[in-house]
């Protein structure tokens, strides 16, 4: 994109006077955001750092970690049988630069073979630059646009400023892995809690929501990290309409472990008229037992009344759901004996609840416009429920018996995000169809 306006052309002069990624970072980068591998072939381990290799004793006993014989470091096993792979992942370098709070992104690449020590590449691929009032410009090199891959880059490209809504394509909405240490912040971030970490947090994000956001900035200062990446997530909303149970939270210094989970909880102390601002109810010593007593408790209600009135109450849900989710009804993603698919009838809300041990029926998650309901079996069993956020196209939960993770999370997150496009898809055919 060709700069138009001025501060177009004074961040582009401005990028282009940035030193380059010294060698100092990258050699921070390759120690410290990369695993370290071993893999076995024809009997023998072979590290993948140092290119050592030896025949172990014991070859089950190191199904997931071993040690190298020569150079000591502790190596994840590659699970698959190849020599040949690389692994990729995201760095961030913080500065300051003519009054704006600078956030520059690199690529690392990590390739690696048996017998061969691994080499590394490194490349800046975004910038994201912040003034004092929390606006955020972004400059990018190119990528494939054919792709929905975030890691399809041009190398080639050079850095171009990128329009406004740049950041609302999930596609370049990067959460580094790690930051280099060596940090140097706006003196206004510092006056409004920032230290020296990110929480997990996009660094562009964080800053932005500090320079803009009182909320933000009370969580940071109150040292709610939990909330506060919840609030930053997706669910500004929520926290907000919360608002007297965080305060009640921040005043009693209670550390959330589940905010998910307790967000649940309040809405049950709703459901049975408790007060918000009494931190018996709000901080319980154990959250999941408050949760999962509360559940119960709604659930035999629920169960006491009469059941042509549950049945005309599901019936009403059932036209209400139907008309918000029907054009992703239908979906179906399948893997061996994994299968997770959309939720389509409310009655079957009611039996993955009972099934699973959680609220997903008694806090009428049927009725949220912004979520989309899975429901992943294995041989016809509900082993996991997901919660998807439509705006943001992001998995919000994947939640199993009593709302702890299944032995097969990581098959549903991976299968679930390999499908995201597809629901996506689907949203996007609905709104050409409404304009």
């Amino acid at each position: 994109m060709i700069p138009k306006t001025n501060i177009e052309k004074q961040l582009t002069a401005l990028s282009a006077s940035l030193a380059p990624i010294t060698p100092e970072v990258e050699a921070w980068a390759e120690k410290n955001i990369f695993l370290n591998w071993a893999v076995l072939s024809r009997g023998k381990f072979y590290c993948l750092q140092c290119a050592h290799s030896w025949k172990p004793d014991n070859v089950s006993a190191c199904s997931k970690f071993t040690n190298c014989t020569a150079c000591k470091g502790k190596l994840k096993m590659q699970s698959y049988n190849q020599v040949h792979f690389k692994e990729v992942e995201y760095f961030a370098v913080l500065e300051t630069c003519a009054g704006y709070q600078v956030v520059r992104v690199v690529i690392a690449y990590k390739h690696m073979k048996k017998n061969f020590t691994p080499t590394y590449f490194c490349k800046e691929v975004m910038q994201h630059w912040i003034n004092q009032k929390g606006d955020v410009r972004s400059f990018s090199i190119g990528t494939n646009v054919f792709s929905n891959a975030i890691d399809a880059w041009k190398f080639y490209s050079p850095l171009e400023i990128k329009p406004k809504d740049f950041l609302r394509n999930a596609k370049y909405y990067i959460n580094p892995y790690k930051v280099y240490p060596n940090i140097k912040v706006l003196a206004l971030l510092k006056r409004n809690g920032f230290k020296n970490s990110v929480y997990n947090i996009a660094p562009h994000l964080l800053f932005s929501s500090l320079l803009t956001d009182p909320t933000a900035e009370t969580l940071l200062k109150a040292k709610q990290q939990n909330l506060l990446q919840y609030y930053l997530g997706a669910s500004r909303q929520r926290v907000k309409q919360n608002w007297q149970a965080v305060k009640t939270v921040i005043r009693n210094n209670y550390n959330i472990a589940d905010v998910q989970i307790w967000e649940d909880y309040l809405e049950l102390l709703r459901y049975f008229k408790k007060d918000l601002s009494c931190a018996s109810f709000v901080c319980p010593e154990n959250l999941t037992q408050a949760h999962d007593r509360l559940v119960q408790k709604k659930r035999e209600l629920l169960r006491k009344k009469k059941l042509h009135d549950l049945r005309l109450e599901i019936e009403k849900a059932q036209k209400r759901y139907a008309s918000d989710k029907k054009r992703f009804f239908g979906l179906f993603f399948k893997e061996k004996e994994l299968s997770i698919s959309v939720i389509e009838n409310v009655r079957d809300f009611m039996q993955e609840g009972d099934d699973l041990g959680h609220c997903v029926f008694t806090n009428e998650y049927y009725d949220r416009k912004d979520s989309l309901i899975l429901s992943a079996k294995v041989a016809d069993q509900s082993v996991e429920t997901i919660e998807i956020s439509l705006s943001r196209m992001e998995i919000l939960q994947c939640r199993g018996f009593k709302n702890k993770p299944s032995k097969h999370h990581k098959q549903i997150l991976s299968l679930l995000s390999q499908n995201l496009y597809r629901i996506k898809e689907r949203l996007q055919k609905k709104k050409k169809i409404v304009s």
